[in-house]
């Protein structure tokens, strides 16, 4: 009998590359965590690793166990979500991830809405970039999260996460402008091109989120997509500072709409035909968890989106 523990760890292998990754993410040494990959080959009664340089890689038996692993893993999780949905009330610890300007943009909504309809439940929120949200819910580190993609930058496929749409919005150039700020929103704005809206700025600095995150990624192919590579100058996660930097003339940023409120004067915000769209996401088979439905319930009320209850 295959131990799911076990498989869990090799799942995580299959995704984070690395034993050493998968012992510091799960909490565990890597020689416990090679121990128990051995235990599993001798249950599989097949080679499920093998070495390649310094790296383990999975054998073709070992991929298709993993295959086998999202399977089990899914139902168990869905388990545990009919479980949790025959107690009475709903209640308890909640882990909610999320991007930083879902921090003040939806996050405290939601979890008033949450604590008017279930008071019982225990809200922790902790800010986390979306392209770390898998590991993030697979690793039990989070039971929920707000993520978001991008054109440009579509999410990956991934088996192990279930998610759902909660609001799409545009982005905009942000950059120095006359002393008050402006929202160019009109038909010209929208109607552009993107190398006709970001051409103007090719040789300007520009302010992008940090290396490896989806916003920097994104910032980078649509400055290509315009025809220019970017000059970046500054790197920052967070879009009051961009907002910030713009307005001196430090450089040209994206900024999604839901930042633009908190424009100071002296930007100026040219809408683009770029979109940013975010999502609720947990783990696969966890959708029908009480909480976590509430969670997403209460979301989509705090943003005003179709299929939030009051």
């Amino acid at each position: 009998m295959l131990d799911v523990r076990r498989l869990h760890l090799l799942r995580e292998l299959d995704r984070r590359g690395t034993i050493a990754a998968v012992a510091e993410a799960l909490t565990f040494t890597a020689s416990a965590v090679s121990q128990q990959l051995g235990v599993l080959e001798r249950e599989a009664g097949v080679p499920l690793l093998e070495r390649s340089g310094r790296r383990v890689v999975l054998t073709p038996a070992g991929r298709t166990l993993v295959t086998h692993a999202d399977a089990v893993l899914e139902r168990l999780e869905l388990a545990v979500s009919e479980l949790a949905g025959a107690r009475e009330g709903i209640g308890g610890p909640l882990r909610i991830g999320t991007f930083p300007s879902g921090g003040p943009a939806i996050v405290p909504a939601a979890l008033a809405e949450l604590a008017r309809r279930h008071p019982a439940l225990e809200p922790m929120v902790q800010e986390i970039d979306s392209a770390r949200v898998s590991d993030g819910l697979r690793a039990g580190e989070l039971d929920v999260a707000l993520v978001h993609d991008y054109d440009f930058v579509p999410a990956s496929p991934d088996t192990t996460v279930d998610q759902v749409p909660l609001l799409e919005e545009p982005m905009y150039l942000a950059t120095g402008g006359p002393t008050d700020s402006v929202l160019a929103t009109g038909p010209a704005a929208c109607g552009d091109t993107l190398a006709e809206l970001l051409g103007p700025w090719a040789a300007s600095p520009w302010i992008t989120a940090r290396d490896g995150t989806t916003g920097h990624a994104m910032a980078v192919r649509a400055c290509q997509a315009a025809g220019f590579q970017p000059r970046i100058r500054h790197q920052v996660n967070d879009f009051r500072t961009v907002l910030a930097l713009a307005a001196i003339g430090q450089g040209a940023g994206f900024i999604p709409e839901m930042a633009t409120a908190h424009a100071p004067e002296g930007v100026f915000l040219t809408r683009l035909p770029l979109f940013r769209r975010s999502k609720v996401a947990f783990r696969a088979g966890g959708g029908t968890h009480p909480a976590i439905a509430a969670f997403v319930s209460a979301a989509r009320t705090a943003v005003g989106t179709p299929g939030g209850t009051s």
